[in-house]
């Protein structure tokens, strides 16, 4: 039997319509504020079949940071998806963060050493990688570097992968990926959904800064295979293209029909930019969406090696202006069954 956490996010509900889909038993964990019509609408974007494929996940209600509910939903279960995570890129949330990425992950590693599952796949993030000090692309050896990786999220998920590492130590199989910014439909007020929402309601900024971007059907598939292979205790980069804000911005605008952002953001603007939110979310109470890494973070130049991967699964990526028709397609959907 089949764990999967997180399964109310992006990442999680892809992966409980595959399993659903191939006919696998599943239990999937969730919190009581949990949105389980969100799980149903992504299945809705790939069959007519919704609340069949849904009805093969046996629901538990449970939480990565509580033990005893936790323990319950480990019952019988042989293989662990392990998607759960708090994003934030807020420094008001890292002690938040470090409860649910590190000590979630170890209390999930603790059952599984327990209960002596089979494999553990767990989702981490480029955050977690080490970043090459010039922009030759980077891959899973290069060293993490607190002083280069020195914001919350980044350090709760390396702590995160720190747990999944001891449970290779204690005899349990583990494979782990790394992807960079997922896109994918279903989640338009979260992560990179809201990307496409603030594009297509107008959004006017942009900037040159490069990363990793990903689809999350790919990101799903790959962790079928990696489960479903004799790899273990690996990690793995999964990024179909490394492209520029700018590019990826103008492509979705593109393919929504909307206009292009206009406004090169430097960096003199986007520091302005964090120092104003910053001053409106205290007097607000609204978390902003540009934080300072944020800010650093859309400058920065780091390209990431999917070599790793291909190779490994003799793999192919789907291209990501792919992606991004399908997510903008799936969009304009949702937007016009709700108007």
């Amino acid at each position: 039997m089949i764990l999967v956490t997180g399964g109310t996010g992006l990442v999680g509900s892809h992966l409980l319509y595959q399993l659903a889909a191939q006919n696998e038993s599943i239990v999937a964990i969730h919190r009581k504020s949990s949105n389980l019509a969100a799980v149903k609408n992504v299945f809705s974007y790939y069959s007519n079949n919704v609340e069949a494929l849904f009805a093969r996940i046996q629901w538990i209600e449970a939480d990565i940071t509580d033990i005893p509910s936790l323990t319950k939903a480990f019952h019988q279960i042989t293989q662990v998806y392990h998607c759960a995570a708090m994003i934030s890129f807020s420094a008001s949330d890292y002690k938040n963060m470090r409860k649910v990425n590190i000590e979630g992950t170890a209390n999930i590693v603790n059952l599984c050493i327990e209960q002596k599952i089979q494999k553990l796949c767990f989702v981490s993030s480029v955050a977690a990688v080490g970043k090459s000090l010039s922009e030759k692309e980077i891959t899973e050896n290069d060293e993490w570097n607190i002083a280069q990786n020195n914001y919350g999220y980044a350090i709760t998920k390396y702590g995160a992968e720190m747990e999944v590492w001891r449970a290779s130590q204690e005899g349990i199989d583990v494979v782990i990926i790394n992807p960079g910014v997922i896109f994918g439909p279903g989640y338009w007020h979260d992560g990179s959904g809201k990307m496409f929402r603030n594009i297509y309601n107008g959004f006017k900024f942009y900037t040159e800064g490069v990363t990793g971007f990903v689809g999350v059907t790919d990101v799903v598939t790959i962790m079928l295979q990696l489960m479903k292979s004799t790899l273990t205790n690996e990690r793995y980069i999964l990024v179909s293209e490394n492209r520029s804000f700018k590019e990826v911005f103008f492509e979705i605008a593109d393919a929504l029909g909307t206009q292009r952002p206009s406004i090169k953001a430097g960096k003199f603007l986007s520091g302005l930019a964090w120092r104003v939110s910053w001053v409106l979310e205290k007097l607000s109470g609204k978390k902003s969406m540009i934080t300072k890494q944020t800010a650093i973070s859309s400058h920065n130049h780091y390209p990431y090696s999917n070599k790793k991967i291909k190779k490994a699964l003799t793999f192919e990526f789907e291209p990501l202006s792919e992606t991004i028709k399908t997510t903008c397609k799936y969009y304009k959907a949702d937007v016009q069954s709700t108007s």
